[in-house]
């Protein structure tokens, strides 16, 4: 099967050797993805985005997403706002879903970070 390796263009991807998200046959692994904003909500949102852009340039869309796994710093602290944020892009979807609190991310400011992995139709 191809391989189809995409990027976002973020520079940690070819110092750490990953891709921003992998389709192999009708399959998307978008990778765990991060976003600055000033809350856990504008975090949550900016990152659904990029996932939603690398969905887009592997020829899928939301609607092909069949599960997310979503990592918090601080699970009072932040899960109201991400999960808003996630049932913004997936409410009707309603994927499978993982909410994990974590003790840090890459970096301190940063409190949410979300994977997606979705199936399109075969082709």
């Amino acid at each position: 099967m191809a391989r189809q390796n995409i990027t976002s263009g973020n520079p940690f991807e070819p110092v750490f050797g990953y891709s921003r998200a992998v389709r192999v046959g009708n399959t998307i692994h978008v990778a765990g993805t991060t976003a600055d904003g000033a809350d856990a909500y504008e975090q949550a949102s900016n990152v659904l985005t990029i996932i939603t852009n690398a969905l887009a340039e592997a020829g899928a869309g939301p609607e092909h997403v069949v599960r997310t796994v979503v990592y918090v710093t601080d699970m009072a602290a932040h899960a109201d706002g991400v999960t808003k944020a996630h049932g913004e892009t997936f409410g009707d979807i309603r994927p499978a879903s993982t909410l994990v609190a974590v003790s840090a991310l890459l970096r301190p400011e940063l409190v949410v970070e979300i994977e997606a992995y979705a199936i399109l139709e075969d082709q």
